[in-house]
């Protein structure tokens, strides 16, 4: 078929790749702006306006599709579909409608669950054991629309968003692939979504990243599994410098009893309103990542050290 593809992240370049191996002509990619990136917050491509580029595909990168210059070359690219993987941007009815077949978008969780922005990490911080991912038809509410084709997996108990987002991107790539052949025979049959049990997955917002020691141990190993690598959940250790700032990347529940946010031992054992985490993996603020060994022959966290 004639595609368009819009997404953004490094989530959608294995469908963008897959779609090109199955053979469709892709038209056009859209994709966000280049954002400031790095250090040295130069403005840098998508990950998927990279891959399009690199591939000598035709990109646009529009503030918003809807200008009405933007509506109007989308809609004289005379598609058959058009692949939408975490774009970025609400799509206005003149957008949904200009392909012959519609607007097909992979979302990575099983719907209506965890509609909205990140479903990965609220699955995870919800303590979900499994997940999935849904080829649906866009319309004008938000993930909302029929549902074409699904998968399921398993969330295991030391899945991060990181290792999850790995499982899912490939095989929600081999997911539209299949939705999109079916579409193309006439042989689709979209059902539509479960009235009930819709949850919405709202932004990972700076105040969702601290972790608070009071809390339950299962309740704050969701979240630092949950927002790792990125943005990652992080607590204030003592130095001789004052306070810094460490991120939490990897972490377990273990059967122990003691002060909320105080180490337990000297292996970073720490206690919080019921139960203990093992923190595993860590980033010192300006450092990489390390493991929890490693970084603490360079920063020791001897038992009774409180943390904020």
């Amino acid at each position: 078929m004639r595609l368009a593809f819009l997404g953004t992240p490094e989530f959608a370049v294995p469908t963008l790749a897959a779609l090109i191996e199955a053979g469709h002509q892709v038209a056009c990619v859209y994709s966000q702006p280049p954002a400031p990136r790095g250090r040295g917050q130069a403005l840098r491509p998508s990950p998927i306006q990279a891959f399009a580029q690199a591939r000598g595909l035709p990109v646009r990168t529009p503030a918003s599709l809807r200008a009405p210059e933007e509506v109007a070359a989308f809609a004289g690219l005379a598609l058959d579909a058009a692949a939408v993987v975490a774009f970025g941007q609400i799509l206005t009815e003149d957008i949904l409608n200009a392909p012959r077949l519609g607007c097909y978008n992979l979302h990575a969780s099983l719907l209506p669950r965890w509609r909205g922005a990140a479903p990965i990490q609220r699955a995870i911080m919800a303590g979900d054991k499994v997940t999935g991912a849904q080829v649906m038809r866009m319309t004008a509410g938000l993930d909302e629309g029929p549902v074409l084709a699904s998968i399921t997996l398993r969330i295991d108990a030391i899945d991060t968003a990181g290792t999850l987002h790995d499982r899912l991107a490939p095989a929600g790539a081999a997911l539209m692939v299949r939705a999109l052949e079916q579409l193309a025979r006439g042989e689709a049959r979209p059902v539509a979504q479960p009235e009930e049990g819709a949850t919405y997955a709202r932004k990972i917002r700076p105040s969702d990243t601290r972790i608070r020691w009071d809390r339950s141990a299962p309740r704050n190993d969701r979240q630092i599994r949950g927002l790792s690598p990125f943005p990652g959940a992080w607590f204030l250790a003592p130095s001789e410098r004052g306070p810094v700032r460490i991120k939490a990347l990897l972490s377990q529940v273990e059967q122990a009893e003691g002060e909320p946010g105080v180490a337990l031992d000297d292996g970073l054992l720490i206690g919080c309103g019921s139960g203990a985490v093992r923190i595993l993996r860590v980033q010192r603020e300006g450092k990489a990542t390390a493991t929890a060994a490693d970084f603490l022959r360079g920063f020791p966290m001897p038992a009774g050290v409180r943390l904020a």
